[in-house]
């Protein structure tokens, strides 16, 4: 693929880790307020959007052209950038980004914050980890 393709996927990465790295700050706190909830459940978001769109332009750069978040996840377990278990993860988070984005509940909110910082963190963090190897061999 071009030159762009590579210039953009780099880009997106700087980006990714630039919130990968809000939002590892957050799951280091061991209580929350409400605001802070929020506003972790918010950096999560978009965290996740970063890095499935990031995966999306290395995938493209790779040649492949997947056009759904879903589409995206697959294609980047069949690539070796996620293992099975974080596909399933990232399919997950992205069901529960789904509804957070949509409505809020107190009762979802808690049990994301358990979820983002149990599971959906940690798979984002070996995502980052995979990538900016690939990013360092080019």
């Amino acid at each position: 693929m071009s030159n762009t393709a590579e210039i953009r996927w780099h880009q997106r990465f700087e980006n990714f880790h630039k919130a990968l790295t809000l939002l590892a700050s957050a799951c280091e706190q061991s209580e929350y307020s409400d605001l802070e909830r929020a506003g972790l459940v918010q950096t999560f978001e978009f965290s996740f959007e970063l890095a499935w769109n990031t995966l999306k332009d290395l995938l493209f750069h790779e040649g492949h052209d997947p056009r759904t978040p879903q589409e995206t996840i697959r294609t980047a377990f069949t690539a070796g950038y996620l293992t099975e278990a974080e596909a399933a993860t990232a399919l997950d988070a992205l069901d529960k980004r789904n509804l957070l984005s949509h409505s809020y509940d107190e009762t979802a909110a808690e049990e994301a914050v358990l979820l983002i910082r149990g599971q959906y963190a940690p798979m984002l963090l070996a995502l980052h980890a995979r990538l900016d190897e690939k990013r360092s061999a080019q």
